[in-house]
């Protein structure tokens, strides 16, 4: 295990992605006509309240969801709200919920690493996004 961690934890910090806000485009999906209800659209447009009242709305997804947790971080995080976007990200790390997401850069990430970056990110004042479309 700690021979697969460590190079995961110097390649996540490492690329340039690292070094910009950590955007989840997708989730699993069962085809392409299926998209997360998880603000994508908002945030990639900077409309940071929106993004919130959609995540803290009806979105249709588990209130534990990764996707929308992170993406609720994010927004949070954009807005100055640091105590919101961590408990955001926290609860991302502990939900029982866990797949690979898709970031704004294209990689897939494993949901629970997405939020853990993002709460390195948000502590050490470079707060990340968590785009899901």
């Amino acid at each position: 295990m700690k021979k697969i961690l460590l190079p995961l934890v110097a390649f996540a910090f490492a690329t340039p992605a690292a070094a910009q806000s950590i955007i989840v485009v997708t989730g699993p999906q069962a085809s392409e006509a299926d998209t997360l209800p998880v603000a994508f659209a908002e945030l990639k447009a900077g409309e940071n309240q929106a993004a919130v009242e959609k995540l803290t709305g009806d979105t249709g997804l588990d209130a534990r969801d990764p996707s929308r947790l992170i993406n609720l971080g994010t927004a949070y995080a954009r807005l100055g709200r640091t105590i919101d976007a961590a408990a955001a990200y926290d609860a991302a790390i502990a939900s029982p919920i866990r797949y690979d997401l898709e970031l704004a850069s294209g990689r897939y990430m494993d949901s629970r690493w997405a939020a853990r970056t993002a709460r390195t990110h948000l502590d050490a004042g470079r707060p990340l996004l968590a785009l899901a479309r």
